[in-house]
């Protein structure tokens, strides 16, 4: 329950960054994408179970804050939660090439995807223009904040993992 409750507060905290303090900065048009950022993270470090979970987190917030249809960006980081999930085993905790590549690729296919459905179905044909305005730099940005933030998000995970062993532990003796 308290990794739950962990979640939902990091998960908040991320959206109310990525909504205020990032988009204040005046470095680019885009904003790194916090959301896909944790959803990915927890999809690769917890199973496909919490990526889900934290992806659908996630998602809600997006969907009732920003979306006029209810529960399109909910399953959408609910399958690049899942998606991340089934690299659990490949995992280690002290390697970031993985994190790094499967973040990169979250934040891309996201990308595309939110332009096939909001601008490609709507007649907006120019997706090299998107690509290079929107997409690249969207994933660039988000993969040099990776860099710092993925190291909280690491801390937070171990900690949470400490503490479910130490209580498991109390429950065997």
């Amino acid at each position: 329950m308290k990794r739950k409750v962990v979640v939902i507060i990091l998960v908040l905290i991320c959206f109310v960054l990525q909504c205020t303090v990032l988009k204040a900065i005046p470095f680019t048009k885009v904003v790194p994408n916090l959301l896909v950022v944790v959803t990915s993270s927890f999809g690769f470090m917890r199973g496909k179970k919490e990526g889900l979970f934290v992806g659908l987190c996630s998602g809600i917030l997006i969907d009732l804050f920003y979306s006029d249809v209810l529960g399109f960006y909910s399953l959408l980081f609910m399958y690049i939660g899942y998606l991340n999930g089934f690299f659990k085993n490949m995992f280690y905790d002290d390697d970031i090439k993985l994190p790094m590549i499967l973040i990169t690729l979250s934040d891309f296919i996201y990308g595309c995807i939110i332009y096939i459905f909001s601008f490609l179905l709507r007649g907006r044909l120019d997706c090299f223009f998107y690509m290079k305005t929107i997409v690249i730099p969207e994933v660039i940005y988000t993969v040099v904040v990776t860099l710092v933030f993925y190291r909280l998000i690491r801390g937070i995970n171990r900690r949470l993992e400490e503490e479910e062993k130490r209580s498991a532990t109390k429950f065997v003796k």
